[in-house]
């Protein structure tokens, strides 16, 4: 077995993984980074950008957002089910984080609101295309992992780590085994774990939530996230805390039919499997409560419907939802996608000509959709929601005009968040929630601040939570064997 010696062992080379990097080696340290995949980024690759606030940018665009406001907001909408303290290290060292990666090189398009009722906390990177949307934060990833380098991160690509190494009661390192199945045993003084959750195991998945990968359950799947720290770290001793998922709906292989998921995501008629109505469609921007709303549905989806004639109107006068990720023009794309879809037999896109013929597609009982069409049209032509109290702007009468269309969305994820828990310092917590020396945990491993969902009204907060606690474990390791060595 081949040993390696450094200063701090990094587990996974994400957003949080590179900002520790670069944070220990702006203080001196060695480290050495273990990840599994070919690259580094993570599930940050996919993204666009982290949360910040009270930063200049969102000064120079009149956004100002102060941390007490926006602590106040989170902790309201978690119920105070979350770690304060926490949470209130992580906001107000955001701004000076959004910073720090402005010096380290990161350009930002801005800051922005993901739909109407979020705030603009969303720090976009400036897309290397000009193009603001999913992927733009890969630039970020660059220069996290370019200036890790420069600071003397030794990056092991293709080099998972396996297990922790624990002795005397302190974590020391980890095992991992290299592209050619060399076996690597990696000693530092102490280890910050952040492999991304556990989004891409089925088998955790089905444990943790109940959910079926790609039958009721849809989320991103980022390669190689399969729980591999958490595991490790349990079996240290780390509680098991706070497992959860970043609930949001989609349309299953969505990136394939972007479009037709842009599209069809706009507050019309949402109905279940047994053709009944289950909530205000007028929140249909904010993807969480959405989600959550489909994993109460029997097999945790439902349909979105309209017709030709409304699509024709957003169309020539724009959605009635707008967000920074599903553009207005892509109205523009929908018929070549949506004849597409047909063509393919796209098992989640109906077309037909009449409610009985869309009921028969979808295998809904066609009186029970027949009758809750009826009674949405009369609220529409009333101008009142008497069954969930959407705004009247929202409320388009569906007859049908140039054939009814409509979308299948099921619950999905960006991922999952939480498994284990750490204090502000990102120190690991045991059962009794004693710090495990020399085992810190940062980004969606110990991500643990939402309570039951995702908070969507301060868009950015998972990447921003993952680049800031990979700046708080950095920190505290250095504190951790300066006092070692003192």
């Amino acid at each position: 077995m081949k040993k390696l010696e450094t200063d701090v062992v990094i587990v996974a080379g994400g957003p949080a993984g590179l900002a520790a990097a670069v944070t220990v080696g702006e203080m001196g340290l060695s480290s050495i980074l273990l990840e599994k995949a070919r690259t580094t980024g993570g599930a940050a690759n996919m993204g666009m950008g982290p949360l910040g606030i009270n930063t200049t940018i969102q000064k120079e665009q009149f956004n100002d957002i102060s941390v007490d406001y926006a602590f106040d907001l989170h902790m309201n909408y978690t119920h105070y089910n979350v770690d304060a303290d926490l949470v209130q290290t992580y906001f107000s060292k955001s701004a000076d984080t959004i910073a720090w990666l402005q010096e380290l090189g990161v350009e930002f398009a801005g800051a922005f609101r993901y739909f109407r009722e979020s705030e603009a906390t969303w720090h976009i990177v400036k897309p290397e295309n000009g193009v603001i949307g999913p992927r733009a934060a890969s630039g970020m990833v660059k220069v996290l992992t370019e200036k890790a380098k420069e600071y003397g991160t030794e990056i092991l690509l293709e080099t998972p780590a396996t297990s922790l190494i624990m002795e005397d009661g302190k974590v020391v390192g980890a095992k991992a085994v290299d592209a050619g199945g060399n076996e690597l045993e990696v000693r530092g003084k102490a280890v910050i774990v952040a492999t991304g959750g556990f989004g891409n195991n089925g088998d955790m998945i089905k444990k943790e939530f109940g959910l079926t990968l790609m039958e009721d359950f849809y989320p991103f799947m980022i390669p190689g996230v399969n729980g591999d720290g958490l595991n490790m770290m349990w079996e240290v001793g780390a509680q098991k805390f706070g497992a959860n998922i970043e609930a949001i709906y989609q349309l299953p292989d969505n990136m394939n039919w972007f479009i037709l998921d842009a599209v069809l995501r706009q507050p019309n008629l949402l109905v279940n499997q047994r053709g009944e109505r289950f909530m205000n469609e007028g929140y249909m921007g904010n993807t969480t409560y959405v989600g959550n709303a489909l994993r109460m549905q029997p097999g945790n989806y439902a349909y979105c419907i309209m017709d030709r004639k409304i699509l024709k109107s957003y169309k020539k006068n724009g959605p009635d939802i707008m967000d920074i990720v599903h553009p207005a023009d892509a109205f523009h794309g929908f018929d070549k996608e949506a004849e597409m879809a047909v063509e393919q037999g796209y098992s989640a896109y109906f077309e037909a000509e009449t409610i009985e013929e869309l009921a028969g597609k979808m295998g809904i009982d066609p009186e029970t959709l027949a009758n809750t069409l009826d009674d949405y049209n009369a609220m529409c032509e009333s101008g009142v929601d008497t069954q969930f109290h959407k705004d009247q702007k929202y409320l388009h009468e569906i007859t049908g005009k140039g054939n009814f269309v409509a979308g299948k969305f099921y619950l999905g994820a960006y991922g999952t968040i939480g498994g284990v828990r750490i204090n502000k310092r990102c120190e690991v917590l045991d059962k009794d929630q004693k710090p495990i020396p020399g085992l810190y945990s940062a980004g969606s491993d110990a991500n643990t601040i939402y309570g039951d969902s995702y908070n969507f009204t301060l868009p950015g907060n998972t990447m921003g939570f993952a680049v800031n606690s990979g700046r708080m474990a950095g920190e505290s390791v250095m504190d951790y064997i300066s006092n070692m060595e003192a």
